[in-house]
């Protein structure tokens, strides 16, 4: 729309102010190809017109200030950008209700007419862009009061405010009282905690600030002391957030602890409107706070919004026992060194006899329902012994070690930009991966060769067929077969294992599992006090990591058959039964030194293609979680190369000396998570330490 046509819009006495603004903002909204300076120069163009035509001007204003006098800023204030405290399910039907059967707006309602005039999603983008300058600019053009006006806009203003802090006071001493808030720390009934000390606060507040303002009080009971409390109120909820991690969450505990975050957040842009340092600070907090609503309004009625939101947030809970534990999982001293190798090789050997398990399974012909399922529970019960006997299945570390880096970067984006302490990560994550591997592969290779041989000497026959031998060998070339193409399907499972792990360590944390255990009456009936708790302890620090190897090992059992019976070509490719395959193949055929080193080389080019997709879907999830990214990527790749330059061998063997910190032992695949005292409860002071781990 041109100028030319907007004027005699704006002209018409029959349009409403609401329409009026509509009609404004759609002519200063840039197109796809302009950026944001052409709303400003717009704005600009606009103050200029209407200043040569002071007749149409002040009709405009007189329109728009009459609407604005009547305008109701109450619900805009109180809940515009803060949740329901409906809940998220309630929330997420409503916005799909809104969607189909939208409910008529109000035109006195100030965030009702956000909405209608700012229609487009593209708004929150382009909103924010713009100069406040330039916004201040638009207002004053659109806006002109006489001094009594202004007056009266003033103090219906102030006392649109004032109710809503109170209401939002109010709405924060009452989270409290929340059952699931409770359970959290069910001795904040026992104190008086910041979050009801800030209602009382914030009700004096209320109380005094308008006799100050009509004089009949001369010293103002400033905001000092509720700014305190805002603050013990921040620290507060991110203490509770920190004690989800050991006690578990939910999507409405989450969908809550959000809430109260953006109503504390709202206390605070209120009270710098009633009581500013000065007028310009006044124009900067107001225009900010549109800014931030034309971006609430935008979403008003997102379903994706709200999803990707509350996402993001329980995502984060069951990701943050991974960034703590996954030190276990990254070998920065000697000693964890050996320790990783020796777990992945106990890890190798069990797989071993999984590997041959599964040849002859497939060898006996079973229907392919039964054949399935049995495959399954080889899979899944084998990971679980592997998990059990403290071994390690090197593929499944991404989850962990790409947590820990996502929350070493959101330390960097919040001020330590150094970015040697992350490429150092990065060296002891890869060393630690490749020893893992290592122990896998080669403890792998090595038994099913053995086992070959030993079965041919004793039984004169090589202990799998010629054919099978070549299908086994077939499947895992790079280009002679879609293995490549496979492994990235084990690599997407892994990275769902890990999400399952998390899933069911929340869970367990969140049901008290350990506790429920502990007085069953079944249990109680079978086992003495002693063994209850030793049942009661090993299940709920090794929930997550048993569901999550079992139904890794049930996906990677029934993808072949769901793919043949759908018709679709899937399968899986793993570096570890990859590796079995080729030593039960070349024990078989008795194969030369280059041959076995061939079929090494595709099953570790498989492993590399399953670490590069579950890390780097680990990661990318780990990184949203936490809302940051890798801002500088090319001083990181400097860094790395620096820390590889200056110590070559680090990347596939620990230096002499290492941090203190990294002397602890890894864990193998959840095996430190079922040690005890390796778990940090819960306690008053709440440090926010992690607790046990998938």
């Amino acid at each position: 729309m041109s100028l030319e046509r907007l004027l005699p819009r704006l002209a018409d006495p029959d349009t409403s102010a609401v329409t009026t603004l509509r009609h404004i903002v759609d002519w200063l909204r840039p197109r796809r190809w302009e950026s944001a300076e052409a709303a400003e120069s717009r704005i600009t163009g606009l103050a200029v017109v209407l200043e040569g035509r002071p007749e149409l001007h002040a009709a405009l204003a007189g329109k728009l200030g009459a609407w604005l006098r009547d305008g109701r800023f109450f619900h805009l204030f109180t809940s515009a950008g803060i949740y329901s405290r409906r809940g998220f399910l309630k929330e997420m039907g409503e916005r799909v209700y809104e969607r189909l059967n939208p409910s008529p707006a109000d035109p006195e309602n100030v965030k009702d007419v956000m909405f209608m005039v700012f229609t487009r999603k593209v708004d929150a983008e382009w909103v924010p862009q713009v100069s406040d300058a330039a916004w201040l600019k638009l207002l004053a053009t659109l806006f002109s009061f006489s001094d009594d006006d202004r007056v009266q806009m003033r103090d219906e203003m102030q006392e649109e405010l004032l109710a809503s802090l109170e209401l939002l006071g109010i709405w924060v001493a009452a989270e409290e009282l929340e059952p699931a808030i409770l359970r959290l720390d069910h001795k904040m009934l026992d104190r008086d905690s910041a979050l009801v000390a800030l209602q009382r606060e914030l009700a004096i507040y209320v109380r005094q600030y308008p006799l100050w303002v009509s004089g009949q009080i001369d010293d103002l009971h400033d905001d000092a002391h509720a700014r305190v409390l805002l603050e013990q109120c921040v620290v507060e909820v991110a203490r509770l957030r920190r004690r989800t991690v050991n006690m578990g969450t939910t999507v409405a505990l989450t969908h809550m602890l959000e809430r109260l975050v953006q109503t504390l957040n709202r206390i605070e842009q209120l009270l710098d409107l009633l009581h500013p340092a000065d007028r310009d600070t006044l124009k900067e907090k107001s225009v900010a706070l549109f800014k931030q609503c034309v971006g609430y309004t935008a979403a008003r009625h997102s379903v994706r919004a709200l999803w990707q939101q509350n996402s993001r947030l329980l995502a984060r809970s069951m990701t943050e026992n991974a960034s703590h534990t996954g030190d276990h999982y990254i070998a920065g001293s000697r000693r964890a060194y050996f320790a990783m190798l020796a777990s992945g090789a106990g890890g190798g050997f069990i797989i071993a006899f999984m590997a041959l398990l599964k040849i002859q399974i497939l060898e006996r012909g079973f229907e392919p329902f039964l054949q399935t399922v049995l495959v399954s529970l080889n899979y899944g019960l084998g990971f679980v012994l592997i998990h059990m006997m403290h071994g390690t299945v090197a593929t499944k570390q991404p989850a962990m070690t790409a947590a820990r880096i996502a929350e070493r970067v959101e330390q960097g984006e919040r001020g330590r930009a150094d970015p040697r302490p992350l490429a150092e990560l990065l060296v002891k994550v890869g060393r630690t991966q490749l020893v893992a591997i290592l122990g896998n592969v080669t403890v792998a290779v090595t038994v099913a060769m053995l086992v070959a041989a030993a079965y041919f000497h004793f039984q004169g026959e090589a202990l799998i067929s010629p054919e099978r031998q070549q299908y086994m060998l077939g499947g895992i070339h790079p280009w002679l077969s879609p293995a490549l193409f496979y492994a990235a399907v084990a690599g997407v499972w892994l990275f769902l294992s890990g999400l399952i792990a998390g899933f069911f360590d929340n869970r367990a944390a969140y049901l008290n599992l350990e506790e429920r255990l502990l007085h069953h009456p079944l249990l109680k009936r079978l086992l003495p006090r002693s063994g209850r708790e030793a049942v009661a302890q090993y299940l709920s620090h090794n929930y997550g990591a048993l569901a999550s190897n079992f139904i890794f090992g049930v996906m990677l059992g029934s993808t072949g058959a769901i793919g043949h019976a759908l018709g679709l070509p899937i399968d899986i490719r793993h570096v570890a039964f990859s590796s079995a395959d080729v030593g039960y193949a070349m024990g078989s055929a008795q194969a030369g030194v280059g041959a076995i080193a061939l079929g090494v080389g595709c099953a570790l080019l498989i492993g590399l293609v399953n670490l590069a997709v579950s890390f780097s879907l680990a990661l990318s999830m780990a990184l949203r979680a936490r809302g940051t990214r890798i801002s500088s990527p090319g001083k990181l790749l400097r860094a790395y190369f620096s820390a590889i330059r200056a110590h070559p061998l680090a990347l596939v063997f620990p230096p002499p000396t290492a941090p203190a910190d990294d002397e602890q032992q890894p864990a193998a695949d959840g095996a430190n998570a079922g040690n005890p005292q390796n778990v940090n409860k819960p306690t008053e002071a709440d440090s926010g330490s992690a607790g046990p781990s998938a």
